[in-house]
């Protein structure tokens, strides 16, 4: 290390050395170091200072100085306090509630949540839950005695008495139908194979487009049947959103609510509100409903997305509850083919709706249930005409259907079973075969055709009492006559608000 030559406030080093910031441009070469790198290694360069016992007299620039044994204590510097928050727990708590109250909030947005502290909300410790570990206080190894090694047998119950009360509680509540270890005699018979055909819309292929589509939506609205909501909505899905994807934004829409009275549209829609947002809908090109409020609504959450050039908008949802004829309400043009039966939209597709704002069109997926073929048929997710025995389901059709519709509808006063029914709509309509028998097989495809068409009028009641007396009259169905055919003109008297 160069010492300067003379002592005092403007002195200079006239040194040439490497380890002199004060020599003159060009006595190193063109790489010079600067003052900062020579006071680093200089720093470097230091010895520490000993005594003949080798105790440090002197020690390094970058060594603690401070003795041994002495508590060392935090300088205290406002520096240690910059870009912090300390607030007591009282606030803690209302801020906690607060934002608790608005993640459960539908119609409320957390935007940006990586910059709030969100960790805060969940108390990850809960002591009241910890499990207690009797290995760190008694081993396996001498459980039954020094010399039995040997693991402890996992007991639910403490005494004798326990055990004889939980035995009694599951001999109540044992059924022979759940039981899956009970051996039975093998009678030969066995259940038949569901065909190939009640398995649409679960391929790896349709649930990948789904997956694709997710992925790449901005916004995902849910398409449901008004009729049916809870059979056409996927709970798992929901749960795969809220866990894996929160950020993206999900909403319901209620189509073919013209095909329902106007007081369960309003239920529905209440009902179905407390979790997501939902509008009511009817996918028309000349008479459509509810298209408005759905285009302000992606407006509005295109205006939250601001950091992006445009918004995607994916529609997903059960076969044939109309994604693709929402899109076509929405665009006032055909963009996307429909047809009244499932399985016509094969692939996804992006559709300009306006500047900002993308669509994308979904096929229809099946979400797993434990739904009949009877359910699945008359959900429309299989198309009438490949089934093999379409008067199986007729009955089902019979008990869901109000009796007086059925009668208004194809014009049979009485009837006894589903193949009565049948029979006597086969020879109202001149269905018969040769010989004059009644050909049940095309009149069952007619009336499950007439059913995924919404010409059966049918819904699933909403939760709560019925509705007003003044808003559930009854529809006025006219029959036609005879030489016209069987179909029926089904038209509300009020239309949903």
């Amino acid at each position: 290390m160069v010492k300067p030559q003379f002592k005092g406030k403007n002195s200079i080093n006239p040194s040439s050395s490497s380890s002199n910031p004060d020599r003159a441009k060009g006595a190193g070469g063109n790489n010079m170091r600067d003052r900062a790198t020579i006071k680093r290694l200089n720093m470097y360069r230091q010895k520490q200072r000993c005594n003949n016992r080798g105790k440090v007299i002197k020690p390094l620039q970058y060594q603690s100085t401070v003795a041994p044994g002495t508590v060392a204590r935090v300088e205290p510097n406002i520096k240690w306090f910059t870009n912090t928050r300390v607030i007591k727990q009282l606030a803690l708590q209302k801020f906690q509630e607060e934002m608790g109250a608005v993640q459960k909030d539908p119609y409320r947005v957390v935007m940006r949540q990586s910059k709030l502290p969100m960790s805060l909300l969940h108390d990850r410790a809960k002591a009241h839950n910890s499990k207690v570990h009797i290995l760190d206080t008694e081993g396996f190894e001498t459980t039954f005695g020094p010399k039995a090694q040997r693991k402890r047998p996992n007991l639910l119950v403490g005494d004798l008495k326990d055990l004889v009360e939980r035995a009694e509680a599951s001999a109540l509540n044992y059924s022979a139908d759940k039981d899956t270890n009970l051996v039975t005699e093998d009678t030969g018979v066995r259940e038949e194979v569901r065909e190939e055909i009640f398995k649409k819309g679960q391929s790896k292929r349709i649930w990948g487009e789904l997956y694709k589509v997710i992925d790449s939506s901005d916004v995902i609205i849910q398409v449901l049947d008004a009729r049916d909501p809870m059979g056409t909505r996927s709970k798992s899905i929901e749960t795969y959103l809220k866990k894996e994807k929160p950020w993206k934004h999900l909403i319901f829409v209620l189509n073919k609510c013209d095909l329902i009275p106007t007081w369960v549209t309003k239920r529905w829609v209440a009902v179905l509100s407390q979790e997501y947002p939902t509008l009511a809908f009817h996918a028309s090109l000349t008479n459509s409903f509810g298209k408005g409020s759905l285009i302000q609504l992606l407006r509005q959450f295109g205006k939250l997305h601001t950091d992006k050039k445009q918004i995607s908008v994916g529609l997903i949802g059960y076969p044939n509850v109309g994604k693709s004829s929402v899109i076509n309400t929405l665009r006032s043009k055909k963009v996307c083919n429909v047809a009244p039966l499932a399985g016509e939209t094969k692939v996804w597709q992006y559709i300009t709706l306006m500047r900002r704002i993308f669509l994308i069109d979904c096929p229809g997926v099946v979400y797993p249930s434990e739904d009949s073929e009877s359910d699945i048929v008359l959900k429309g997710v299989v198309q009438v005409e490949k089934i093999k025995n379409p008067e199986e389901h007729i009955g089902a059709v019979l008990e869901r259907a109000k009796p007086e519709y059925i009668q208004k509808t194809y014009r049979i006063p009485t009837w006894s079973s589903a193949d009565d029914f049948l029979e006597k709509l086969a020879f109202r309509t001149g269905k018969l075969l040769k010989g004059g028998e009644p050909d049940l097989s095309t009149v069952s495809k007619m009336v499950l055709n007439d059913w995924q068409r919404g010409r059966i009028p049918f819904f699933v009641k909403p939760p709560g009492p019925e509705g007003d007396p003044e808003d559930e009259k009854p529809w006025p169905l006219e029959g036609p006559p005879a030489a016209e055919g069987y179909h029926t003109s089904l038209e509300q008297s009020k239309k949903p608000a």
